[in-house]
C-alpha cells in the first residue's frame, strides 16, 4: 500500500472515531503522518510536528497491521514497529487501524 493510500485511509477513519485527546506521529518509511486529536476532531496532516507518541514502521508493516495479518504486540517485540513516548496513546490506535 502506498503512503498516499495509507494517508487517505487513516484520514477517513480518523473522522469516524472520537478525538484521541493528544498528538500522535507515524514515521512510515521516509514519510510523516501527524494526527492532532486535541481538538473536537482528529486532524491528519503530513506535518513533522512534535507528538506525545511517535510510531515508526514500514508501509508494508502498517498494511499488515491494518489488515490483521500481523499481531501488533509481535510487531513491537520483533522490532518491526518502534514506539517512542506515550504507550497508552499507542494502545488507542486500534480504533484508527
Amino acid at each position: 500500500m502506498s503512503f498516499d493510500a495509507i494517508l487517505g485511509a487513516i484520514n477517513e477513519q480518523a473522522k469516524n472515531v472520537a478525538p484521541l485527546g493528544d498528538t500522535l506521529k507515524f514515521k512510515i518509511d521516509d514519510n510523516t503522518l501527524f494526527i492532532d486529536g486535541t481538538g473536537e476532531s482528529n486532524v491528519v496532516t503530513t506535518d513533522d510536528n512534535e507528538a506525545s507518541c511517535t510510531i515508526s514502521c514500514s508501509a508494508e508493516t502498517l498494511t499488515k497491521l491494518k489488515d490483521g495479518s500481523l499481531n501488533p504486540m509481535m510487531a513491537v517485540m520483533s522490532g518491526k514497529v518502534k514506539i517512542k513516548g506515550d504507550m497508552g496513546l499507542a494502545m488507542k490506535l486500534q480504533s484508527l487501524l
